[in-house]
Parts: C-alpha cells; sequence; structure tokens
C-alpha cells in the first residue's frame, strides 16, 4: 500500500522539511512539491491523489479555500503557524492539524491517521453480493441492507470516503466505499469518466465537449485523465464520417 501525496506550502524551507517528512513514512509517497494551491490543482487534474498535507496561508489561494473548492478532496492534513484555525481545519474534515514548527513526531501522528482514513476509505464490507446472473446487488446503507439494480444505477458520485449512488427509480443512497471498490464490482458498461464519476453507459444522451449529458438537468464532467478510454468507448460506437 502507497498512499500517493502532495506537500503545498509556499514557504521553501517549510515546504523542503514537509517533504522530508514525507519520505520518511514508508506508506506515504510524494508525488509532488508545491508552492501554491494552484500548482497542487494542475497535479490533482493530472493523477489521482490521496491525501495532501498543505498550509493555510498561501497567497492566491490560502489552503482552506483549495480545499473548499474540491468537489471530491482527499485526505487533508492542514499545517499552520496560526492556532486559531484548527477549528476551522476540523470543519472541512481534515484528519489532522499541524501547529508550526512541528517535529518528525508530530508528523508521524498525523501521517498515522492519513493511514487509518486511507483503509477505511478503501475496505470492502458495503457491498455484500456482486452482480450475479438477477442483476443484483446489497448495500449496506444507513444501517440497513438494501437491494439495487444494477441496471438501475445511473452513475456514481464520489464523496470523500462516501459514494453517492444515483438510480433511476429511486432516491439516491449513500454508502461508505471508495471509487475503486466499486469500479471493480461494476459491469462492463460502466465506465469511470471523472475522478469523481462513474458512469451507466447506457444512460448517456449527449457528449458536449468536456462532459456527458443523461437528461436535461444531469451533466457529468469528463475528466482529462480518463478521457482517452472514453473518447475510444466514442469511437467503438461512431457511426458516420
Amino acid at each position: 500500500m502507497m498512499i500517493k501525496c502532495l506537500a503545498i506550502d509556499d514557504e521553501p524551507l517549510a515546504l523542503q522539511q514537509l517533504a522530508a517528512y514525507i519520505k520518511k513514512i514508508p506508506y506515504l509517497e510524494l508525488v509532488g512539491e508545491c508552492q501554491s494551491a494552484l500548482d497542487a490543482k494542475a497535479i490533482m487534474e493530472k493523477d489521482i491523489i490521496d491525501a495532501i498535507f498543505i498550509d493555510i496561508n498561501m497567497p492566491d489561494l490560502n489552503g482552506m479555500d483549495f480545499i473548499r473548492s474540491l468537489s471530491v478532496p482527499p485526505i487533508v492534513v492542514f499545517t499552520t503557524a496560526y492556532s486559531e484555525y484548527a477549528v476551522e481545519g476540523y470543519k472541512v474534515d481534515a484528519v489532522d492539524y499541524l501547529l508550526k514548527p512541528f517535529g518528525l513526531d508530530d508528523f508521524q501522528r498525523a501521517a498515522l491517521k492519513v493511514k487509518k482514513q486511507y483503509e477505511l476509505q478503501n475496505a470492502q464490507p458495503t457491498i455484500i453480493s456482486t452482480p450475479d446472473e438477477d442483476d443484483a446487488l446489497f448495500l449496506k446503507t444507513d444501517y440497513k441492507v438494501v437491494r439495487v439494480n444494477v441496471s438501475d444505477i445511473r452513475y456514481v458520485e464520489g464523496m470523500s470516503e462516501y459514494l453517492k449512488i444515483y438510480l433511476h427509480d429511486r432516491k439516491p443512497i449513500v454508502v461508505l466505499l471508495s471509487m475503486k471498490k466499486m469500479e471493480e464490482r461494476l459491469p462492463n458498461y460502466f465506465m469511470r469518466i471523472h475522478r469523481s464519476y462513474i458512469v451507466n453507459l447506457k444512460y448517456i444522451q449527449e457528449v458536449n465537449k468536456n462532459r456527458v449529458i443523461l437528461d436535461a438537468d444531469t451533466f457529468l464532467p469528463i475528466g482529462d485523465l480518463y478521457r482517452s478510454a472514453f473518447n475510444e468507448y466514442l469511437d467503438s460506437k461512431f457511426l458516420g464520417k
């Protein structure tokens, strides 16, 4: 297990120290070092990031606002010299908050929280059964087990460690499960088109530039990381010049 991480801090020395600490943790993989949230966003559009260690006080876009701007943020650990931000940090579901200056022991404790959260997100207990001849899944939600016909799933939206499953004939249901595990369990007429969305290809009515349209009110973005595979699917179904 390797947890892919970004280190984000506008102060070069602080960034260097943060990156060095990440490299000391055997289950963390440092994907990039960023001096701004905008640099981090560019990386996250091209690669799947599991966790970020981010300073709050930065020019252009501060760490707190950056996390709030993400539809499905990764696991977050905030770093800052200002203790008054601690409460705000937990409001955006950060797993930990490191007050500068912090040492390796403090960082190791934060890294362990990241590891536990990552394991929780990638656990498999939510799906009780896999699709079979009768096209059924049983899912744990709200302390009960419900049956879902796979063909009735229109799309799946990732929300931190939860998934919101949108269905053809009833209200969406929310389950504790990772996108990766859900993607592995669904049949081949489902496709991951964005880090936050899996779509049932049978419900796509239109493809317009960088999005798919399921109906008049439902538009799903196509992420750069998934565009090539989706275009191959379109080419296989395309009729005409």
